[in-house]
């Protein structure tokens, strides 16, 4: 009888043994980690971060209390590094940065696009009057960006120079660009006084460059794309969603909801982007930007393949996607993507 109880309590203690590694081993990330770079094109993230949407819908999936952690990145070739090596879970990024991810990790930790953040034109700006086209770019000019040969302004450049220049040429002016912060490659355009006389930046940056009187527009992505294209994405990896499908879906979840709101509630969006930014331009000013028809804050991937195409084309990927649902997580496909 005793050795009955005893193989009773052993059986027990095994099953609850089990039963907790178990749970352990189902158990998700109980904090993440989330990149954004600088400038209105990262509006969604903003709201998320300052309303608490990720934490409100992991609370809602039964997670509890998820700790998300917010860095701000310069260019997407820090964010790469950062997601490769595991201390970033999700990040905001121009659309070649994610399809060369795409590439690269295609079979093991298979970056995809979680999904658009929004749609707005990019311009190259100047302060040299004698650069009226690409064409007059010179070895004296130099044009800041966020990432030399990768940023989405960099690879946006190189289109243009194989339009101008021909395919031979698409790197042509490569050697012209400088990698720097949306912010500082402002500040040193405007200045008069650094080698940087050019700059391909996105809003509100350019905007505020262009009420300067001696600067100008040279380009705008649009003209490149041929129309209305996504600018900015957030990715992760096939390999976290799997592992985390709760944690995924509140962070997807707070995503809808944060561009639900922008597109509801733009005045209070604009002066949400004031505050997350330290920024000097009014909310008015940003309310204006918002408003602008060639500015839509969606999900919907748009015109993502012609970048795609290209990056093919001159080599910079080896494999290309057959379809812009290739480049992104499951929970967008059925959105009218191209």
């Amino acid at each position: 009888m005793k050795l009955k109880k005893l193989v009773s309590l052993k059986a027990v203690a095994m099953v609850a043994l089990l039963a907790g590694l178990s749970g352990r081993a189902c158990a998700e990330v109980n904090e993440i980690t989330v990149a954004q770079q600088y400038g209105i094109a990262y509006l969604p993230l903003m709201i998320m971060q300052e309303q608490g949407l990720i934490e409100k819908q992991a609370k809602a999936a039964g997670l509890g209390d998820l700790k998300v952690h917010w860095r701000k990145f310069a260019g997407s070739n820090v964010a790469n590094d950062a997601l490769l090596s595991g201390n970033l879970q999700f990040a905001a990024v121009g659309v070649p940065p994610l399809i060369t991810m795409w590439a690269k990790t295609k079979g093991n930790l298979d970056v995809k696009g979680v999904a658009a953040l929004n749609c707005m034109p990019f311009y190259l700006n100047t302060r040299d009057p004698n650069v009226k086209s690409i064409k007059d770019f010179t070895e004296k000019d130099k044009i800041a960006l966020p990432a030399v040969k990768v940023s989405v302004q960099a690879v946006t450049l190189q289109m243009a120079a194989e339009k101008a220049f021909g395919e031979a040429d698409a790197h042509k002016l490569d050697s012209l660009t400088v990698s720097m912060a949306h912010p500082e490659g402002m500040i040193s355009m405007l200045s008069g006084k650094s080698e940087i006389n050019s700059h391909f930046t996105s809003p509100p940056f350019q905007n505020e460059e262009l009420e300067n009187p001696g600067v100008h527009k040279v380009l705008s992505s649009y003209d490149v794309t041929g129309g209305t294209s996504t600018f900015v994405v957030v990715w992760g990896t096939s390999k976290f969603r799997e592992a985390n499908p709760k944690t995924y879906r509140a962070f997807y979840n707070a995503l809808n909801e944060s561009v639900d709101f922008i597109n509801q509630n733009r005045k209070r969006a604009a002066e949400i982007y004031v505050k997350q930014s330290n920024s000097k331009v009014p909310a008015e000013s940003i309310l204006k930007m918002l408003n602008d028809p060639e500015i839509e804050f969606t999900t919907t991937p748009k015109n993502v393949m012609k970048y795609a195409d290209f990056l093919y084309k001159i080599g910079s990927i080896k494999v290309k996607p057959a379809s812009w649902k290739d480049l992104f997580m499951p929970e967008v496909q059925s959105l009218p993507g191209s």
